[in-house]
């Protein structure tokens, strides 16, 4: 039987310190990547939302920026306005930006 020892060299002895362990080769010393993805930027939850509440004819009041209330069921809409549909008043396109909130009639009736 051989007797074989293994030879280790001392700290003074290593010439290349070793990268740290979460150093990645693309990385460039900014901060750490999340683990986690960012959302996404578009989730269509506004989309739905509205598909919903035109499939359901649901009767909703539309709180302008100026306290008007508007109240009717919602026929369309796009990226920039909905079309409001009234009983007894004309129809309405709305803007979306002059819109500070929107319920459904019964939800928060004043």
């Amino acid at each position: 039987m051989v007797n074989r020892r293994m030879f280790r060299p001392g700290f003074s002895d290593v010439k290349e310190p070793l990268p740290p362990r979460n150093a990645h080769p693309n990385h460039n010393g900014g901060p750490a990547p999340s683990k986690k993805p960012a959302p996404p930027e578009i989730t269509h939850a506004e989309n739905f939302y509205w598909i919903k509440q035109m499939q359901s004819r649901t009767p909703m009041a539309v709180v302008l920026e100026d306290g008007e209330t508007l109240h009717g069921i919602v026929e369309w809409y796009d990226h920039d306005c909905i079309k409001l549909t009234r009983q007894g008043s004309p129809n309405l396109m709305i803007f979306k930006r002059t819109i500070k909130y929107v319920y459904k009639e019964g939800d928060g009736d004043e």
